[in-house]
């Protein structure tokens, strides 16, 4: 059965990307809490947290890091909400973090969240340019 987060990885299906080396790969998700959510996820197919190598754990969070920063900044945002689950509620099973911007008063409550989509392709290409232009090393 084919990874859909490999086949991203790998550049056999389209994402919007604001990351991309050899540790991990960053898209926009295609159901958004709010635009500029993006997913993290590690290029070698992992399906949880615990099948990652112990020496893989401090880059891919360090990208994860990376794009947290950038999302904030990026989009404007207060803060962010950095997550990630293991089999149960793991929509693609190949381990992802999702890193979603937050403000106050944003409508968020608990984990019951309301997903959305981006309006078309050219404001998904613009968040992701966003986010992207705001990495740093």
């Amino acid at each position: 059965m084919e990874c859909t987060f490999c086949a991203i990885a790998a550049g056999d299906r389209p994402a919007h990307h604001v990351l991309e080396d050899e540790v991990a790969v960053a898209f926009l998700d295609t159901r958004p809490l709010f635009p500029g959510h993006v997913l993290v996820v590690p290029r070698r197919h992992a399906q949880t947290l615990t099948d990652l190598a112990e020496d893989e754990l401090g880059p891919f969070f360090g990208r994860v890091r990376r794009v947290a920063r950038a999302v904030e900044e990026g989009m404007a945002a207060a803060g962010s909400f950095v997550a990630a689950n293991n089999r149960v509620s793991q929509s693609v099973p190949h381990f992802h973090v999702h890193v979603v911007p937050r403000n106050r008063k944003d409508g968020l409550r608990g984990f019951f969240w309301p997903r959305t989509r981006y309006a078309d392709e050219d404001q998904a290409r613009a968040t992701a340019a966003r986010v992207r232009a705001a990495l740093k090393p």
